[in-house]
């Protein structure tokens, strides 16, 4: 993709959202001010408490209280969008058609047609849109995505996703179906984008089966999940849930040569292969972490024509499951997604 700053040399970077919850606004502007190529310039945050932290953590910014503002006011090129789900899609229009590149948090929005708002936009200036799935970049899973390209386990049939167990959610912004999109859309949306890097096919299928039984003070459902039927024959499995009394391991993951699980408090993967007839067992350490290059890839993206390391149509197809699970379970119909 052709973009507008390909010949600069420093990237000017904004971020909207400076919340306090696991301090995620200043986590994005800790990395941009790591990454060479990217100046942090400005903070956006509807609460003066929180610009007013921004100004204490980066002194020579500047910040702003409201976006039309730091659009009009400020010189940047990249905005980072940091806040609730159900803002995303609206606050990256308002950027791009500034002019602006945009990197969303995950997940990148609510609904497909936000999806496909932002990236036809996107297109029609030529700007740069991404979503941060960083966790493509934790150690766990660059050793399994490796180990499964390597072909150590044959080709992959089945894949088993949790996360979660048995506990009230909480009451927050992220429990508030109409605010978060529901319990899929928060570490949901890393379990299927991690699923989408092992299982290189389309989809042709997706059933949901949602359960809302315990927790009615907030609106999240308790459990979801969804079984996800891929055109190569593989089917996955994800679920999320606050009402697993008895949890599961992270990852079950059966091949034609073998499989791997997950081993609880463990740095490593237990993975099983045959020889002769005979199970050989191995240990798969886990790999170090590479979340800097995340804003690495942004940078010689923006600045020497890279390959972006997320696209904006590989984050829209874990929004087309999530809806397409919930079309499911209203309906008791497999679904099949809109962008499969």
């Amino acid at each position: 993709m052709k973009d507008n700053t390909v010949n600069k040399n420093i990237i000017k970077c904004a971020v909207i959202g400076y919340g306090p919850a696991f301090n995620m606004g200043k986590a994005h502007c800790d990395q941009i001010k790591a990454t060479e190529g990217l100046k942090l310039v400005a903070v956006c945050d509807a609460d003066p408490k929180r610009t007013e932290a921004a100004r204490k953590d980066f002194p020579e910014i500047k910040t702003y209280e409201d976006l039309g503002k730091m659009l009009d006011d400020a010189e940047f090129d990249l905005v980072t969008v940091v806040t609730p789900h159900n803002t995303h899609a609206k606050l990256a229009l308002q950027c791009l058609k500034a002019g602006k590149h945009v990197i969303v948090e995950k997940p990148m929005c609510i609904t497909t047609s936000e999806a496909t708002a932002m990236i036809d936009e996107a297109k029609k200036r030529r700007l740069m849109l991404t979503v941060y799935h960083n966790r493509r970049l934790d150690g766990d899973f660059l050793a399994l995505k490796e180990t499964i390209h390597q072909g150590l386990i044959g080709q992959v049939f089945h894949v088993e996703s949790f996360m979660g167990g048995y506990g009230h959610p909480g009451t927050w912004w992220r429990s508030n179906k109409k605010i978060s999109g529901g319990a899929f859309y928060d570490w949901g949306a890393h379990l299927l984008d991690w699923i989408l890097n092992i299982v290189p096919s389309r989809i042709v299928g997706v059933t949901g089966c949602f359960h809302k039984l315990v927790w009615m003070d907030v609106t999240n459902e308790d459990q979801v999940e969804a079984l996800i039927r891929f055109e190569n024959g593989a089917v996955a499995d994800v679920q999320l849930s606050s009402l697993a009394s008895i949890g599961k391991p992270r990852w079950r993951i059966l091949g034609t040569k073998g499989g791997i699980t997950s081993v609880h408090d463990q740095q490593y993967f237990r993975m099983v292969t045959y020889s002769d007839n005979k199970p050989v067992e191995t240990k798969i350490q886990f790999w170090k972490g590479e979340h800097s290059a995340y804003y690495r890839n942004i940078a010689d993206h923006l600045l020497r024509g890279a390959e972006l390391l997320v696209k904006p149509e590989e984050a829209r197809r874990v929004i087309a499951i999530m809806e397409a699970a919930e079309e499911s379970s209203k309906t008791c119909k497999t679904v099949k997604p809109a962008y499969p």
